[in-house]
């Protein structure tokens, strides 16, 4: 038998871009990453799901080099621990898989460390680290986060949802996110940003009054991401061919290779089965959308045999 972790972590999986909201928009979704940590005489990490095999299990891993960067940063040392992790958040699929792991990393080290960090500091820490705001403030505070990051400070608002349904068409293979930005463009034609912007203030005012129809045709209008990535991902032309009453639109979920459909409450399991019945290649799963961020769990538990 194993003594009960000190505490556990668990931190949901993310959408991010919503179409048009390149980098600045993300939602929290019902996949998590939780970790199990104790008290240990030197750093290790030990995967409790096959979506895990595979990382590394020394102070390599991310969350750990999250978690000794942070606790550097503000003159502390980090004691040593071993953490179980447990993750059904699939790897490069674009579910914000390295986001969490991130979050997980910072608030290890505000718990070993005793930082009392605010949600917002732990914000611009980790999206700093991340480059980018969308994934790392959903998994941080839960539900919809607009947001952007100048290189210095961030601004963003944060909102729950909850009149809508996902189902995500999750391909087998994996895009890198690296890879899916080199098939961007270096510039946009002037006209072009000012007609992107547009789309993309409308998606905002839509997804903030929970207007899933406008928000549907606002993500079929993305000119900074989406046109050039359905090239690596052709589940997602397909999706945007299809029609159905019961989905108000898709998105490339981060840099994809997942794609997210938005749907009428209630109808997920109906478009599950549609859609499986299309892209049989793929895991198509239901998801909801998540309003707590990441969560510290200090209860004591009963003792857990080791694995």
């Amino acid at each position: 038998m194993k003594a009960a972790p000190m505490f556990t972590i668990r931190v949901p999986a993310s959408t991010a871009n919503l179409g048009p909201g390149f980098d600045s928009i993300g939602l929290a979704v019902s996949k998590y990453l939780t970790v199990d940590v104790f008290s240990h005489y030197k750093w290790e990490c030990k995967a409790k799901t096959p979506l895990l095999q595979g990382v590394p299990e020394d102070e390599n891993n991310l969350l750990i080099e999250t978690a000794r960067g942070i606790a550097a940063r503000y003159n502390k040392e980090l004691p040593y621990c071993s953490l179980y992790l447990d993750s059904d958040i699939p790897l490069a699929r674009g579910l914000g898989s390295s986001a969490s792991a991130i979050i997980a990393g910072i608030e290890l080290a505000d718990q070993l460390c005793e930082l009392h960090l605010s949600r917002r500091e732990k914000l611009l820490i980790a999206t700093e680290i991340e480059g980018h705001i969308d994934n790392v403030g959903a998994a941080l505070y839960g539900g919809l986060i607009v947001g952007t990051y100048d290189g210095k400070d961030i601004s963003f608002v944060s909102q729950p949802i909850h009149d809508v349904e996902l189902v995500a068409v999750i391909p087998s293979y994996e895009l890198k996110t690296i890879h899916a930005r080199d098939v961007l463009p270096s510039r946009l034609v002037y006209m072009d940003g000012i007609r992107g912007s547009g789309v993309a203030n409308v998606l905002v005012a839509a997804l903030c009054k929970e207007d899933w129809v406008l928000a549907g045709e606002m993500m079929k209008r993305d000119v900074f991401h989406e046109p050039h990535r359905k090239q690596l991902v052709p589940e997602l032309q397909k999706l945007h061919e299809l029609e159905h009453g019961n989905v108000y639109g898709v998105s490339l979920s981060g840099a994809g290779p997942t794609v997210l459909c938005y749907v009428k409450k209630g109808s997920a399991d109906e478009v599950k089965i549609w859609l499986q019945s299309i892209f049989s290649h793929c895991v198509v799963e239901t998801l909801q959308v998540v309003n707590e961020g990441v969560h510290i769990i200090h209860e004591q538990q009963k003792p857990i045999e080791s694995i």
